[in-house]
Parts: structure tokens; sequence; C-alpha cells
């Protein structure tokens, strides 16, 4: 209890230090939504409501909606994350970048039975307006994160920006949310993609009450990075998604195929062996806490047996691997599809030379190296020597793919970027999530990310408008950027995003075809 309380006390000062306005809370910040009456607060000119319940949910079973309630409820502070390690929740970093840029003022709670919340934000409750809405999804992998893992995920000021709802949210991750349990049969026959099941409810929450606060469920836009982009790619595979958004995004996780139930399947009967549990509809996971379920875990990888520990293609929840091809679910939603120039980089501070990045390149890729030198310096002929030994492949290579399958269906089109800017502050380059507080346009709240220069706060006004032109209209294009084509084969178009931005075909084709996956 006093760490709860010491958590809500620190987000109550993290949200009234962030913005220097007031902060008001009474009847004119309350909403009647389908399962009863919850008050948040006015920041400045947007709305805020947190840790709202958009579903329950058993051990290992499906959502369901959550109880209705008459009694206001007070919705103002971040509700709990879903379990999860603590290496993945707090440590001095954060389980999005391991950067440590992790919010170091509020360290979130766990709960098993409450972390089934999302947080809106909006600029009016009241003027009867229906806005485009942007849900976003965290990232972590499947194992970890929450709706605010990141400073920059708060939604307040995108909102204010592009005049829009902005919706976050967490769902079970882990082995509560991505293990198959089917093969067990009685009560887990539906135990399979959990945490993508909870989404869908999360959406579902989205279609039923987001005119109540101002926004329009027939303009939803759902995005995620790394982890939160393999989310959205499955959801565009999942039927009973379908209807519940208009477009996706999907920055640094493009995701083409899952594991398959003869792969994950046996993991849920030697999980109940490991626990001593029946191998059939017979076993009952429900007496066991977290740790002891993460504990038989452990042993079972010891012995060479690990789960899935993400979607299943279970034929029914998810009838197929979501891009290969693309499929039919998903055919008229267009989307924003794209990689990190550099991706997990952890420090690209060191010059070299020409001859030193050559001479690391040919140690690691032996005689591959001097064609991959070759197509690198055709692909990228400004770069920095350092450059060349801190090219994203893998990331980039799997963006590209997802384009292709989403431009031979025919249908809405894809618009594919590559992000190369880089801080002027640090030694971090164009990494994993450098886009995020720029995106989100909150580079005011990731300064020692982004460097905070007059340069940072220029692009961020660009990329945000970006992002908020596709969230409101499908198409990316904006007042300062080169015209951009969506991706076919044959053009190959790929925005770069960077102080100056520039449209190239097929740029890098030689290079991914040479280059092996960073996994």
């Amino acid at each position: 209890m006093k760490a709860k309380l010491l958590f809500l006390l620190a987000a109550l000062l993290l949200t009234a230090n962030s913005q220097a306005q007031p902060i008001t809370a009474g009847s004119h910040t309350r909403v009647e939504t389908t399962y009863g009456p919850i008050e948040g607060y006015q920041d400045g000119d947007i709305f805020c409501f947190k840790g709202i319940r958009y579903a329950k949910a058993e051990r290992f079973m499906p959502p369901t909606a959550p109880d209705h309630f008459t009694e206001l409820r007070q919705c103002k502070v971040y509700g709990p994350q879903a379990p999860q390690g603590e290496s993945l929740r707090w440590n001095g970093r954060n389980s999005q970048t391991d950067y440590g840029f992790g919010n170091q003022f509020v360290i979130e709670p766990m709960d098993e039975k409450e972390c089934l919340v999302l947080n809106v934000w909006t600029p009016s409750i009241s003027d009867k307006r229906q806005r485009p809405v942007f849900v976003w999804i965290h990232g972590g992998g499947y194992s970890g994160g929450s709706g605010h893992d990141l400073p920059c995920y708060e939604g307040r000021a995108l909102a204010q920006a592009g005049d829009i709802v902005v919706v976050n949210l967490n769902h079970r991750l882990n082995i509560l949310g991505y293990s198959d349990l089917t093969g067990l049969g009685g009560k887990y026959a539906q135990s399979v993609n959990l945490g993508q099941q909870d989404i869908v409810k999360a959406l579902e929450w989205v279609r039923d009450n987001i005119s109540r606060f101002g926004g329009n469920p027939d303009e939803v836009t759902i995005g995620g990075q790394s982890g939160g982009g393999g989310k959205v790619s499955t959801l565009l595979a999942m039927p009973s998604a379908k209807g519940l958004f208009k477009r996706a995004i999907v920055q640094s996780g493009s995701t083409l195929r899952q594991a398959e139930p003869e792969q994950t399947r046996a993991f849920g009967a030697a999980l109940a062996e490991q626990l001593g549990q029946p191998a059939n509809d017979q076993a009952d996971f429900s007496k066991f806490t977290y740790e002891e379920l993460n504990a038989a875990v452990r042993e079972l990888g010891r012995k060479g047996i690990r789960g899935s520990g993400g979607p299943v293609v279970d034929g029914t929840i998810l009838p197929q691997h979501p891009f290969s091809p693309a499929s039919p679910v998903s055919k008229d939603v267009p989307m924003l599809i794209g990689t990190d120039f550099n991706e997990f980089t952890f420090d690209i501070s060191k010059d070299m030379t020409w001859a030193e990045a050559e001479a690391a390149v040919k140690q690691r890729m032996g005689d591959r190296a001097q064609a991959f030198i070759d197509a690198f310096r055709k692909a990228y002929p400004k770069a920095e020597p350092k450059e060349m030994t801190y090219v994203d492949t893998g990331f980039r290579a799997g963006a590209v793919q997802q384009a292709k399958a989403k431009s031979a269906q025919g249908g809405a089109p894809a618009y594919l970027y590559l992000f190369t800017w880089k801080p002027e502050s640090n030694a971090l380059g164009a990494s994993h999530g450098m886009e995020l507080p720029f995106m989100l346009h909150n580079v005011s709240l990731q300064r020692e990310m982004t460097g905070a220069s007059a340069t940072a706060y220029k692009f961020e006004e660009l990329i945000s408008n970006i992002w908020l032109a596709f969230i409101k209209t499908g198409n990316p294009n904006v007042k300062g950027l080169p015209k951009w084509e969506p991706y076919n084969e044959q053009t190959g178009v790929t925005m770069i995003l960077d102080n100056t931005c520039e449209p190239r075909q097929h740029h890098d084709r030689e290079l991914m075809s040479l280059s092996r996956s960073i996994w």
C-alpha cells in the first residue's frame, strides 16, 4: 500500500510539473462511459483520463467486458502495469530501449488483475465534435513495458498539437499474455494470444466510448513501435480486430510471421507437468503465484523447452501469418511503415577512418565483406565511415518486405520511411526508438535522449505533422516534405526522414540482399 501511495503522489507531481498550466477537476471533467461515471482532470486545454478499466480477465482466460458501476471513479493517475520481470521494469533502465531513458519519477506498481487499463487525452469532452483517434501500443517486445514506460508516451502534447484524441493502454504480457495452453483443452481451450485479445478489447472500448471523449470511432489509427509494431502487425491479420481501426503505423516492428501451434502447444503440457498438474483438461494454474509460474518457465528453459513468447497462428484468433502474404483482413487499411538507421546501436561516438571501418566489416563478414562495403557506399555515399559498422539491416529488411507484401495486395497503400536523424549531444545515433519523442511531440519530455536543441524542436514539428497527417487522412504528405509516393516493387520509394528529407528509390536494395539479419 505504501508503494502504491508513493506511486500516486509521484505521478501527480510529474503531471503537475510537466506543464506550466493550471490543473482542475470536478463536474466539468466527468464522463459517463458505457460502464459507469469517471472523473479525470483538465491540464490546461487538454482533458486527461488515466487508469480506465477497459476489460477484466481471470488468469489465462480471454478478456471480457469490465463490470458496470454506478459510483463515480477517479481516473487521474496511471493504472498498474502488467506483471513483468524486474529487469524489464526498473533497474536504472527501461524495457523499451534499455538506454536509461525510463521514467525516473514514477515506478508503476504491477497487478495481474488490475492491469487492463487505458488512458485518454482529448481537447474536449463537451463540444460535440468527433476528432480522429490515435491508439498507441507500447513496445518492450511481448514481455515488458506499459503505456507510460517512457516519458514521451504521455499523450497530452500530441492531442493538443493535432486536435486529436490520444489513447494508450496496458495489456497482459509474457507468460500471462502470450502462452499457448490450447493443447490442454478444457477451460484453457481458448488460452492463446491473450495479450492480443486484450488489445482488441481495448479497441472495442474505444469504439463504444470514444465519442463521449470527443473522438470519432470511425477514424481510429493504431500505432506501435518495436514490440508494439509487432502487435500492430498481428492485429492487421486478426478477424476480431477488423473494423476497429482505419489506419495502422508500424515503427521498427514489422512482423511477417508468427509462431505455429506445432511449436507452442507442447509448452503448455510441459508447464503443467513442471508445476505438478495433469497435462490435460484437468490442469489448473490459478493457485500459483506469478513468481512460481516464472520459476517453472525458467526451469523448462534450462531443459530446452520454450514457448513462443509471442503471438501464435492458432487458426482462429490469428488464422494466418500477418504478412506472409498480407492478410485480407486489413487489405483496405493504409499503413505507415519504417525503421531507424542504426536501431540497436548504443555508442557511435568513436570516429573511424574508412580503412578502420572496412577492417571491422571484414572481420565480421569474411568473404562477403567487400561486396557489403561497396553496396553500403553506393547506398549512402555521404555517410561517415563508422556508420557502415552500425547500419541496421535486420529491421529495415523486415519493413521493406512488409511494405512489399502490403503493396502486392492491390488495396490500401503503404508508405515506407527510414529515420536517419541523429542527436547532436549524445552517441546514440538514429537508434531504436529515436523517433518516438518526435512523432509524439514530446521532445521536451525526453530531453536527455534528443538533446533538446533548436534543431530537435524544429524537427519535432515536421515529424509530428507527418504522423498527424497520416492519422487524419492515411496520407503522410505535409508541407515542407518532398512528394512521398506509396511503396511498390517497381519504384521502391523510401522517404529519408532527417533535417533534409529525401525520397529514394531502392537505394539500398543491394545492401539488403547482402546483409544478414541482426537477429
